[in-house]
């Protein structure tokens, strides 16, 4: 397999490297990762997130597998086991499905060239995708943010993000909100990281200030990515979006989801059928709680498709590149813009 390189996954020199995203921003440390099983142990504490990197870093490993001499059937357990590592991030189910499970070439090339495939093809839909939502944002406008959605997240620019980082490269003089994203802060810790490294400026909020902005007219517009959108445009994201959704109708701020193609579940009729991951309660306890107190921790929510002002997507299609487009929710359904 070729050297693929994002912001937070390598493979070079036949070996797989996982930027450990749980210790930045204080610490960048690249974990090897060896066998499928590793793989899943990494995505599972958080090690490797956001939907599309989960996807192509699960393919890859399962490539690896394949190229260190696993047979069919081992590779096809591996592949099932991969699939389920993550619940709600439906572009690990499609990843995995292109790679190996919806195929009948179940050889060391054919795996390995959709792996390869699958990465070029995550660059170029954040690609489109950025520079098309960065159309969307006007000289001067004030943008919130929740959760991580950038190059942490994929293996391009990032969506939202992507989006937010390509209108400051455009020049526009824009300032960024960051809500800290509660429980594990990976708004604080990965976005804001993200962002003064491009040398976007931007301030880190509590998730519970963002309605607080929002009054006084801080916050010109939202964007947000998204783990899976059912096909009626409800679409689930890092817990927490919900709420800003329902604030940013209520302050009529334009609130944008940000997601490819992969992300879309067309299977999937609307948000009550997305699969929500509950997360360990020590999460949410913390050292700060009673040891002993009742815990609910969901990892996501969803937005109804009423709530979203428009869905930055791509078209799916079998040339290399993909037009990027705008769906509003309540138009015309999903399924018939690809």
């Amino acid at each position: 397999m070729k050297n693929l390189v994002s912001l937070g996954l390598r493979h070079e020199n036949q070996k797989l490297f996982i930027l450990d995203q749980t210790l930045l921003p204080h610490k960048e440390q690249w974990i090897e990762c060896h066998t499928p099983l590793e793989m899943i142990a990494l995505i599972q504490r958080l090690a490797v997130r956001g939907a599309p990197l989960i996807g192509v870093a699960a393919s890859v490993a399962l490539a690896r597998f394949a190229e260190n001499g696993a047979t069919s059937e081992q590779v096809l357990e591996a592949a099932h086991a991969l699939r389920a590592a993550r619940p709600t991030a439906v572009n690990l189910m499609h990843a995995i499905d292109e790679v190996a499970l919806n195929s009948r070439d179940l050889s060391v090339q054919g795996i390995v060239q959709r792996t390869e495939a699958l990465f070029d093809e995550d660059v170029s839909l954040c690609h489109e995708m950025a520079e098309l939502g960065s159309g969307l944002i006007s000289d001067g406008d004030h943008i919130l943010t929740h959760c991580n959605a950038g190059a942490l997240a994929t293996v391009g620019a990032g969506t939202a993000l992507g989006v937010i980082t390509r209108a400051h490269e455009k020049g526009k003089k824009i300032h960024v909100y960051v809500d800290e994203t509660r429980p594990l802060l990976q708004g604080a810790r990965l976005t804001v990281w993200e962002l003064q490294r491009a040398g976007v400026p931007c301030t880190l909020i509590c998730d519970n200030m963002a309605g607080f902005l929002m009054q006084r007219g801080k916050i010109h517009k939202i964007f947000v990515g998204a783990d899976r959108i059912a096909r009626n445009g409800d679409a689930a994201n890092k817990i927490g979006t919900y709420s800003v959704a329902v604030l940013a109708k209520a302050h009529q701020v334009p609130f944008y989801v940000v997601a490819p193609h992969t992300t879309i579940d067309l299977k999937c009729e609307n948000g009550s059928e997305i699969p929500i991951e509950q997360r360990d309660s020590q999460e949410v306890r913390t050292d700060k709680a009673p040891l002993d107190c009742n815990v609910t921790n969901p990892a996501f929510d969803v937005t109804p498709a009423h709530y979203i002002t428009g869905i930055i997507t791509t078209r799916s299609g079998d040339s290399e590149k993909y037009s990027a487009m705008v769906w509003a929710p309540g138009g015309k359904p999903l399924a018939n813009s690809f």
